[in-house]
């Protein structure tokens, strides 16, 4: 088996390692999903890519066994190892898949039936998939490798897991290319409760920036910021709750957990913020500022900021006051629970564009997604 060169990360150390630099692409709240496994006799492989941590299943017992949060199959597998396809979402394939930068395996609660080691390996097409039918059709190619080869190539190279723990490998060199594709590997059988992959979607391009729908009030845009379109938050004064990075998701999510919370403020004059790098820099036309979900602990009010980095070291900071940031709210702006706040841009921008974008919150609280619609450059 291919070797690949890996950095093995100990559960204390994996958020810091990838939380703000990657997302995960396998989770399904980027739309990723299941396509396919070699078994699930007691639990299905679609646990794998819940962004939920595991829960204990404290000795339930079902039809088939006992009862896991996680990925499990049958005893005595008579293949060298067991396995479960994950696709990327709809959106990140269209843009041509996205980089990996290292891998997380949680077998939490598996303990005497965890996997005693993985591997992981990837697909890359030749062209980025635009339509339904050209993904359903890749879909059948991949599920008729089953345990075969086929094109697969290896990203992660066979690893000890150990029971119920977190365990994560860092990439020495990032994959090259994009994979939309991924075949978790099981060796030879067990359970894992989760499986995170750790990198940044395809580079965007104006042909393949994708429509994430209608900004109320606005013609239908771009969302330069989406976690699809590759936008990362970059940087952020707490996170207290949950990480800023939920801003970036798809749709309006299912409860205050899959947003940016922070901890209550006591000082005067305090505000909380976090930076976006735009997948795309671009020609802000609105921004918007969702608070769904978020109804006793909504910001007093938001302001956002756009800046142009293209060819400076390092990223921006928080400080507001740092020479080039462009103010595109004009100011301050009252915020409501569980409402979308819509901000025109264009004639703050005076045709500049944006790499970057912070967005402040005053002085504290929850806000759900954040979206910056405007024109890639």
């Amino acid at each position: 088996m291919e070797e690949t060169p890996c950095t093995f990360v100990p559960a204390a150390d994996i958020d810091k390692t990838f939380r703000t630099s990657t997302i995960d692409l396998s989770s399904s709240r980027l739309l990723s999903t299941v396509i396919g496994q070699s078994d699930e006799w007691f639990a299905e492989a679609s646990n794998l890519i819940n962004p939920k941590p595991p829960i204990s299943g404290n000795g339930k017992v079902v039809f088939t066994g006992g009862w896991y949060d996680g990925w499990e199959t049958r005893r005595h597998n008579k293949q060298d190892f067991d396995y479960a396809i994950i696709k990327l979402g709809p959106e990140m394939i269209r843009t041509g898949g996205g980089f990996i930068w290292g891998v997380e395996v949680d077998t939490a609660f598996f303990n005497g039936n965890e996997a005693p080691a993985i591997s992981v390996e990837g697909f890359a097409p030749a062209t980025a998939l635009a339509s339904e039918t050209e993904q359903q059709a890749l879909d059948d190619k991949v599920l008729g490798w089953s345990h075969g080869n086929g094109e697969w190539q290896m990203i992660l190279s066979k690893q000890h897991c150990g029971p119920s723990r977190r365990q994560a490998w860092k990439l020495t060199t990032p994959a090259m290319r994009p994979y939309t594709h991924f075949r978790l590997n099981m060796y030879p059988d067990g359970g894992i409760a989760r499986l995170r992959l750790y990198g940044r979607p395809a580079p965007p391009t104006p042909s393949t920036l994708t429509r994430t729908g209608e900004v109320p009030g606005t013609s239908r845009g771009l969302d330069l910021a989406a976690a699809t379109n590759a936008g990362r938050c970059i940087a952020c004064s707490n996170e207290h709750y949950s990480s800023p990075n939920n801003l970036l998701l798809p749709g309006r999510g299912v409860d205050m957990s899959d947003g940016w919370e922070t901890r209550r403020s006591r000082d005067p004059g305090h505000t909380d913020w976090a930076i976006v790098r735009l997948g795309a820099a671009g020609l802000v036309k609105s921004v918007v500022v969702d608070t769904a979900h978020f109804r006793g602990n909504f910001p007093d009010k938001c302001q956002v900021w756009g800046i142009d980095w293209t060819g400076k070291d390092g990223e921006p900071t928080g400080k507001t006051d740092e020479e080039g940031w462009t103010d595109l709210t004009g100011g301050a702006q009252d915020c409501r629970a569980h409402e979308e706040h819509v901000f025109d841009c264009e004639d703050k921008v005076n045709g500049a564009a944006m790499s970057h974008v912070k967005l402040v919150i005053v002085p504290d609280g929850g806000v759900k997604r954040f979206r910056v619609y405007g024109v890639p450059v």
